[in-house]
């Protein structure tokens, strides 16, 4: 019983000891580092890019509700109403993904496309010899506020793909050498016009 005790109060301390340590500092320098730091941008980059899309999606799925509402409405067009639900089923599929957005005449085509059918749902919705419903009134409101945000989701997203196309430039060499798809990197295009 003696010899057991010294051995667990010894194998107590070393326990301690190891509790106590900290772990080895990554070098900032590292390619691990360098990952690290990459990853932690790309997912910042990816964030914004997806609040920016749920908001435009939310800004096509009201105007399809006000759609809706308008067609229960006595003296509608019907088929004005039926071409501006078309237009705005096509948005998703003309909408700019994070590479195809290098080429600016997609993000134009697509504000063009967005604007053109806005305008017209405006005039329709809120007439000014008439009064909307007030969910119509309601869900316009919605489209406008969040159509005027678009401008603000593009500006944060820019920021967050300079931070990543900086870091990606200054440490090429270091994630160059973690090899598999960091290999492959290229600079994220931007809203931003080149000058």
């Amino acid at each position: 019983m003696r010899k057991i005790l010294p051995l667990a109060l010894l194998l107590l301390l070393a326990g301690l000891d190891a509790c106590n340590r900290t772990p080895k500092a990554v070098d900032p320098a590292s390619p691990q580092a360098a990952k690290v730091q990459l990853d932690v941008l790309r997912d910042t980059v990816d964030a914004r890019w997806a609040e920016m899309i749920a908001s435009d999606d939310a800004k096509v799925t009201a105007t399809k509700q006000v759609l809706r509402e308008l067609e229960s409405q006595p003296g509608t067009d019907r088929a004005q109403l039926q071409q501006l639900a078309h237009a705005n089923d096509r948005l998703k599929r003309i909408r700019y993904d994070q590479q195809s957005m290098a080429a600016s005449d997609k993000i134009d085509a697509y504000d063009s496309a967005q604007d053109s059918l806005l305008h017209v749902l405006y005039t329709v919705a809120l007439p000014n010899n008439g009064q909307p419903t007030e969910g119509v009134k309601t869900l316009t409101q919605e489209i406008q506020d969040t159509d005027n945000q678009v401008v603000g989701f593009r500006v944060r997203y820019d920021q967050a793909a300079k931070q990543f196309n900086n870091y990606l430039q200054l440490h090429q060499e270091e994630i160059s050498s973690l090899g598999g798809k960091y290999s492959k990197l290229q600079p994220l295009p931007l809203f931003e016009l080149k000058q």
